[in-house]
């Protein structure tokens, strides 16, 4: 299955992830209350690692409500968010009105593929991607080329993703049990998200999961340089019944217990 082939998968994941924003809007996870009293949903390390944003032209794809888009734009940058979702955008919106951020932010509904025509051409000095987006494509190739597209010269894509190697591990965070080299598509009908908060009405998604020398290869083959590559071992939630919270917002494996990169990221420059 490509990116280009008249799928049944981008319909069936659209409508979980208009079902799964009613959920998220009002959940504790995502705190939009607390975001609007100023919150910042990036983590330290991508600020060290992204480094000044001021003035910089940046594209969030698949940004979902927002929350990382404008914590970008009130470190200065300015800032398009790209997704697929209309009720994740329509939140978007609401936010970057509500911050007053909305003079340097804009929000455009559309899946990923088809950026570099919803956005005219458009290029970019950054494109960001977060958490949890690759596995919703299913062609990475495709995704790269798109991302090379949309960069200027000189721009470079930035990239923060949950380590492929937590996919294999089973609960207790040490046993091997799933095939890290099993790329096929996953169909998932699930009734709850990751978040707090009542039941989905769309329950079916379709995933990929990629390894990572899959996105550094399509990354190169695509014409982008990587300037790093860096494996963390701290995550975002409780991924195993292992992991013990180091900070409000991070996860580790507790002293002794043998550690595995549980999220990476890299940069990758458009020469």
């Amino acid at each position: 299955m490509t990116a280009s082939e008249p799928a049944s998968w981008l319909s069936l994941n659209r409508a979980n992830w208009d079902d799964r924003t009613r959920v998220h809007a009002a959940s504790e996870f995502y705190d939009l209350p607390g975001f609007r009293a100023g919150g910042c949903t990036l983590r330290p390390f991508e600020l060290d690692e992204m480094g000044d944003v001021t003035g910089r032209r940046l594209l969030h794809l698949q940004c979902h409500m927002g929350q990382d888009t404008l914590s970008w734009a009130r470190r200065g940058a300015e800032v398009t968010g790209l997704d697929f979702s209309e009720p994740a955008i329509r939140t978007a919106r609401a936010l970057a009105e509500q911050t007053g951020l909305a003079d340097r932010a804009r929000f455009v509904v559309c899946d990923v593929h088809e950026a570099p025509n919803a956005l005219a051409g458009e290029r970019f000095d950054l494109v960001y991607t977060g958490f949890g987006a690759l596995v919703w494509l299913p062609d990475l190739s495709h995704w790269a080329r798109v991302v090379a597209s949309l960069l200027a010269d000189g721009g470079a894509l930035y990239l923060a993703e949950f380590h492929p190697m937590s996919e294999t591990l089973d609960e207790d965070g040490r046993t091997v049990a799933h095939d890290y080299f099993d790329s096929s598509a996953g169909t998932f009908d699930c009734a709850t998200t990751y978040t707090d908060g009542p039941t989905l009405t769309e329950t079916t998604s379709v995933q990929w999961t990629h390894q990572l020398g899959s996105v550094v290869t399509a990354l190169a083959e695509a014409g982008l340089r990587i300037d790093f590559l860096h494996e963390h071992d701290v995550t975002l939630f409780q991924r195993y019944s292992v992991l013990e919270r180091s900070t409000p917002t991070e996860y580790r494996f507790p002293p002794g217990h043998p550690r595995t990169p549980l999220v990476y990221s890299l940069r990758a420059t458009k020469r």
